[in-house]
């Protein structure tokens, strides 16, 4: 099976590009499950409805969330119908929406799991994420999921990598999201899981995270707090494909994307 996941789609650039490019990168690359991380998707940070929808009509399986996923009330009703589109599971202050989908895919069932980190990101407030996914795992073994599939949304390098290799040998993949740079680290780890700290924007490239790069100067430079506006123009997506072998459910080959 060869899956594709995609860094954060940010704002309406990065929505319409990745509704062009994900269906080339399928066709392309064969790919058989598609996994995007879509909580910046939205104009202005979050997601909506209409933002949602323009990423399952590009190809997305499943939507996986982040710490902005909760940011727009309107949107509670889509994560508590639809069974596909994720939040972090250990946010303690969620009411609404899950961390983990079990999606059919035929011959098999596929298990995606998100989760946020902890360090660095103190205004959310999280259980422990390495706990949280022991559980979330007993979930995927006793519904029978062949593949298992992470989202780790974190900040800090060394909280990733923690879990890259606290889960290696018991998940097919898992990939780092969160900080919009595209880490030069795809990787089989040594039992066998597949690994990236982190996939990428997918989003305009003359930005500072997607946001208009002169307001996050004026503000780092002199302290402007003004607020964020998303940039436009030319866009590019960021992911990596997994390669995982059908008869282990482990990663075989990992192949960086930036289209």
């Amino acid at each position: 099976m060869r899956v594709l996941a995609v860094g954060d789609v940010c704002a309406n650039d990065g929505s319409n590009y990745a509704l062009k490019q994900i269906p080339i990168i399928k066709r392309e690359e064969n790919i058989d499950f598609v996994i995007v991380n879509g909580e910046n998707s939205a104009q202005g940070n979050g997601i909506t409805r209409e933002s949602a929808n323009l990423i399952f009509a590009a190809g997305a399986d499943v939507i996986t969330g982040g710490n902005h996923t909760l940011r727009r009330p309107e949107f509670f009703d889509t994560l508590d119908s639809n069974p596909f589109v994720l939040r972090p599971h250990n946010l303690k202050d969620a009411t609404v929406g899950s961390g983990y989908c079990l999606f059919d895919m035929g011959r098999c069932q596929a298990a995606v799991i998100n989760l946020s980190g902890q360090i660095y990101l103190d205004r959310l407030n999280c259980d422990n994420p390495f706990k949280c996914v022991d559980e979330l795992l007993q979930r995927a073994e006793r519904d029978g999921a062949k593949y298992i599939f992470v989202d780790f949304h974190a900040e800090a390098t060394s909280e990733k990598r923690a879990m890259g290799f606290y889960l290696d040998g018991r998940v097919s993949a898992i990939f780092g999201t969160h900080t919009h740079v595209q880490t030069n680290d795809a990787q089989i780890l040594p039992r066998g899981t597949g690994y990236i700290t982190d996939l990428g924007m997918t989003g305009v490239i003359d930005s500072i995270l997607g946001v208009k790069k002169e307001i996050i100067i004026n503000r780092l430079r002199d302290s402007d707090m003004s607020r964020f506006e998303q940039a436009s123009g030319s866009c590019a997506l960021n992911g990596c494909i997994f390669d995982i072998d059908d008869n282990t459910g482990l990663t075989k080959a990992v192949k960086l994307i930036c289209k």
